[in-house]
């Protein structure tokens, strides 16, 4: 008899992303200890540089139900694949008897024998609220251990549900379908572009906990996911099932499905903005305002942004409502005076030329 059909679930799609970190190494040269590159055999593994051992993929797990079925089924999953499984937990500091429950949590990744195992303290700031600062430090956490430890991936267990959630909150902020494509199944920063994987975007919730609950895992519900002080708690226990209500079930799979779609726009126009960026130059490598006049405002608004972030301004700063009035100057042109833009860059126009520079 096979296993119960959520835990079926969940082994496949982190068996599902572990192929595709495979297959990323495979593309990556091998280095020996004296820095040459080393031969590969056909079908081999490559790894970078020290890697000396089977690939090593961490879970971030904060023992809740989500990141709790992630853990079992990497360690479950892993060594078939000549993987290394191990597992990081991050302690927030922002509950009392938080250091407690972090050495819980790793007391059960132990039990599920992940090896390297890590509680990491970090220190919450105050910059863009309580959620994006946790967020900020969490990553900055999981990135340091990750490369400490010389991780080939990080996989985080967000699930349809979360994905549902983000993609909401993008359309309160209305800030365009960059924001309504949500999460993306792999990303990371400059050097670390496929470091995160999400396996559980086209899981639910509920199954997650049903694979927890048949596996006799023990789970920890976080207060912060029930306290209306969050947007996203408020969003989860009243928002969605007000929509669910009124609009009947399947608004969860539908937003997950928009965020696919969105995202796949996004990427076709961003590429699109990419390309048309050099044809808007004049030979200093000016914006000239008659060519962004004569582009789709779509890929219009994106070149700009590009063009505002190449100067200086940081992206996490950066709104629409922003962008638009730099695209003012642009296509409502009235001799109006520089914008001020985050990052103290500043956009003005200029003899028929867009110049965005630091001030």
């Amino acid at each position: 008899m096979g296993p119960h059909p959520a835990v079926a679930a969940i082994r496949l799609a982190v068996r599902r992303v572990l192929h595709d970190v495979l297959t990323d190494l495979t593309d990556l040269p091998r280095t020996t200890s004296a820095g040459a590159c080393a031969p590969r055999a056909a079908g081999a593994l490559a790894a970078p540089a020290g890697w000396d051992r089977q690939p090593l993929v961490l879970v971030a797990c904060s023992g809740g139900a989500d990141s709790m079925a992630l853990a079992s089924a990497l360690a479950f999953e892993a060594p078939k694949l000549g993987i290394r499984a191990g597992g990081i937990t991050v302690d927030h500091g922002l509950q009392a008897g938080s250091d407690l429950r972090a050495a819980e949590v790793v007391s059960r990744m132990t039990a599920l024998r992940l090896d390297p195992v890590e509680s990491v303290a970090v220190r919450v700031g105050r910059g863009g609220g309580p959620e994006a600062a946790a967020r900020d430090a969490r990553y900055g956490a999981l990135d340091e251990a990750a490369d400490r430890l010389g991780a080939a991936a990080v996989l985080l267990g967000h699930t349809r549900d979360d994905q549902a959630e983000t993609v909401l909150l993008g359309l309160a902020r209305g800030s365009g379908i960059r924001s309504l494509s949500g999460m993306a199944e792999v990303s990371g920063g400059p050097g670390r572009s496929h470091r995160y994987r999400r396996p559980f975007l086209q899981v639910d919730r509920q199954t997650a906990r049903k694979a927890c609950m048949v596996q006799s895992l023990p789970v920890w519900d976080d207060p912060h996911n029930i306290d209306p002080a969050y947007t996203r708690s408020r969003l989860r226990h009243e928002g969605l099932p007000a929509l669910e209500k009124a609009l009947g079930k399947g608004v969860v799979e539908a937003l997950a499905r928009t965020a696919q779609l969105s995202r796949d726009d996004a990427d076709a126009l961003d590429s699109w903005a990419a390309e048309a960026e050099t044809g808007v130059r004049d030979a200093d490598g000016r914006l000239e305002c008659a060519k962004l006049y004569a582009l789709p405002p779509a890929v219009r608004r994106r070149v700009l942004r590009r063009a505002v972030v190449a100067a200086g301004s940081p992206a996490g700063s950066l709104f629409a409502r922003h962008i638009e009035e730099v695209d003012r100057l642009i296509t409502g042109w009235r001799g109006q005076g520089a914008i001020n833009l985050p990052g103290r860059v500043e956009a003005q126009r200029q003899g028929g030329r867009l110049v965005i520079r630091q001030g």
